[in-house]
């Protein structure tokens, strides 16, 4: 694999120049701005799993501002590296205490996850439409079951997830749609794909702070 080979994943690209898709370089600034607001949110509410998580969606932004401007095997790892960082992140967070299990699990359950959603993609690729990232839909799996395991347990943040879960749908349904709509739109529709999951990510970090205040403020 060579790492300066040129990627054209995208609708609005039309060559290998640094500006070739303007729209989806800049859209990353969405991320940039979900990072900030969160980060003000954070304040005072010593959450350092929080913070971690603020770090890598403002690294996600950057990574994914490289891939749509240089469009190289080198940038797409800096595009995906941070957002599987999010996720297995928020995986270890949600298990240690929405779920309240011992480090050791919460950690067991992150690196079981992995070989499981590596299992399903080849499934979700069969899917119309949605096939094109399947890579995403374990994800959202994920979350929509964190949300129904919850709702009993801590019916306020299984409400947040499911509308994470909903966001994150849209999102891909946008990200997916971007070659098939491609005649129509020349410009695609993967800068949707952007400014939703910014909202989305930053959500689900809101969720996780939102809970573990609740958490402290029953224990007083």
């Amino acid at each position: 694999m060579d790492w300066f080979d040129f990627v054209d994943a995208y609708c609005e690209r039309t060559g290998p120049g640094f500006w070739a898709e303007p729209v989806n370089a800049l859209t990353n600034g969405a991320f940039l701005l979900a990072a900030v607001v969160m980060a003000v949110r954070l304040r005072n509410c010593r959450l350092p799993l929080g913070w971690a998580m603020v770090a890598l969606l403002a690294l996600i932004g950057i990574g994914s501002f490289l891939f749509h401007t240089h469009a190289r095997v080198w940038a797409a790892l800096a595009d995906t590296a941070p957002i599987l960082g999010f996720v297995l992140l928020y995986l270890f967070a949600s298990a240690r205490h929405y779920l309240n299990l011992p480090w050791r699990r919460s950690l067991g359950l992150v690196v079981i996850f992995l070989p499981v959603a590596a299992a399903l993609v080849p499934v979700f690729r069969l899917l119309p439409v949605l096939g094109v990232s399947a890579g995403y839909l374990p994800v959202l799996v994920l979350i929509a079951g964190f949300a129904l395991y919850l709702r009993q347990r801590a019916p306020a943040t299984a409400r947040g997830l499911a509308i994470g879960a909903g966001l994150l749908f849209v999102s891909v349904t946008l990200r997916s749609m971007d070659e098939p709509l491609c005649a129509a739109l020349p410009g695609g529709t993967h800068f949707g794909w952007h400014l939703l999951n910014a909202l989305m990510l930053g959500w689900m970090i809101e969720v996780y702070r939102r809970h573990m205040l609740a958490r402290r403020a029953r224990r007083r």
